[in-house]
């Protein structure tokens, strides 16, 4: 198999983890590259469901590697406790999982600062997960950083602990009015962690490329969407990484000639959690229909998520930069019930139409969507294994969002549980 991407190519939450999950088996490696614990992957096999933070989606399927590439922001605390959950319910975590030498550290600080920023920021707030992620890559970008590397050289990260606690306990306390942190309980914690997480560490980049030479394939697992992406998506509200398969050779250190492919992953509708710009939102008893039939609440913060229309404009554009030649479909079911659907094709402000999906946080904020509008089909699709067995009028919809992507659809969803999947 070639070296592919999965990317989400909406607000993320667009089912990426069971299309990860799915294709898994026929690949040597899958491979995180960016984000954080902020992710939440879900797989449902049988009656058991899986929400995956850390820890790749191919961690399910025996014999395939999960790395944890350097692109990722860890939370050694969170990530040892999900290994060990995954191992109760049964699965062998050992030697299938590495994790980069350079991926930087969450740390409490990260956490504090995090939902201290929200709170200050009020009704102005983005909408964080408050897992600390924004704090962590800001401190990577500014250079005081704390890699998993540092971890095992203790008198350097006692130093390097000190000098940022010193820091951000000003800002904690003389900003947002927050408790102050102690430097040495978080050094005895981290050390502790340290030993736990030795047998996963290892220097990732390395064994990537190396991989590429022997001929092994690899998947990588993008998390949250296109669309939240720190340099493409609706600045600021938005993760603060790059979401987009843009991110794959900064976050694993594969050379970018040596990915083939990248397949973007879209539901059949659109959702959003957090705050910021939802053009096709909606706030009646469709938006909650389809909140209710999809189960969009959010795996890692059970938020409700916010729901609305399929929206081609957005997605025209993530497809284009992320350079899909093809997606898959998620939750067609969810949209099995309803008389009429609709599709965004432009948005209008103050009488101009936007075809193209617009940089300003202010046109998007206030545009209206202009919808196509089709028939549903009004008929059961979940028990569907072929194609030619949709019912006529979802695969005039399926059609009419190819067209409007010009990108081909080569999976279906039409269930929760992994085989509930048509491939085209």
């Amino acid at each position: 198999m070639p070296n592919t991407c999965v990317v989400g190519v909406q607000w993320g939450d667009e089912g990426k983890g069971k299309i990860v999950d799915l294709l898994a088996e026929d690949y040597d490696f899958v491979v995180r590259y960016q984000g954080g614990c902020n992710a939440g992957h879900t797989v449902v096999i049988g009656d058991e469901e899986f929400i995956l933070h850390l820890v790749p989606s191919g961690v399910l399927h025996p014999g395939v590697v999960c790395v944890i590439g350097n692109g990722v922001v860890v939370d050694p605390v969170v990530l040892l406790e999900e290994i060990e959950a995954l191992k109760k319910r049964g699965l062998a975590v050992g030697d299938n999982l590495k994790v980069s030498d350079r991926a930087h550290m969450v740390l409490p600080y990260h956490k504090m600062l995090d939902a201290a920023s929200e709170r200050k920021k009020g009704d102005k707030k983005i909408g964080s997960t408050l897992r600390g992620i924004a704090p962590c890559y800001a401190d990577k970008m500014a250079r005081m950083g704390i890699r998993i590397t540092d971890l095992y050289s203790p008198d350097s990260l006692r130093e390097r602990l000190e000098e940022n606690i010193e820091e951000k306990n000003r800002l904690l306390s003389e900003i947002y009015d927050a408790e102050p942190l102690n430097a040495n309980d978080i050094y005895e914690t981290y050390i502790e962690c340290a030993e736990k997480l030795r047998p996963f560490v290892t220097d990732t980049i390395l064994l990537i490329n190396e991989a590429v030479r022997a001929g092994k394939s690899l998947l990588f697992e993008g998390a949250q969407g296109s669309l939240l992406d720190v340099d493409f998506g609706t600045y600021n509200y938005i993760t603060s990484s790059n979401a987009t398969a843009s991110g794959v050779s900064t976050g694993s250190g594969l050379p970018p000639m040596k990915l083939d492919g990248v397949l973007g992953v879209a539901k059949a509708y659109t959702t959003r959690v957090g705050e910021g710009p939802f053009p096709t939102e909606l706030s009646d008893e469709i938006g909650e229909r389809l909140r209710e039939r999809g189960r969009e609440y959010g795996a890692t913060t059970g938020r409700p998520r916010r729901t609305g229309w399929f929206d081609a404009v957005a997605c025209r554009f993530t497809t284009m930069i992320n350079g899909c030649e093809t997606i898959a479909l998620t939750k067609l079911d969810v949209l099995d019930m309803e008389p009429n659907i609709k599709i965004c094709v432009a948005y209008e402000k103050d009488g101009e139409s936007f075809e193209n999906f617009p940089a300003s946080l202010e046109v998007l904020s206030n545009a209206k969507p202009v919808y196509e509008e089709l028939p549903g089909w009004q008929e059961k699709t979940s028990g569907t294994t072929k194609f030619q067995e949709l019912p006529q009028k979802a695969k005039d919809y399926l059609d009419f969002l190819k067209k409007a992507l010009d990108t081909e659809i080569s999976f279906i969803s039409i269930g929760r549980e992994r085989n509930q999947v048509i491939r085209l």
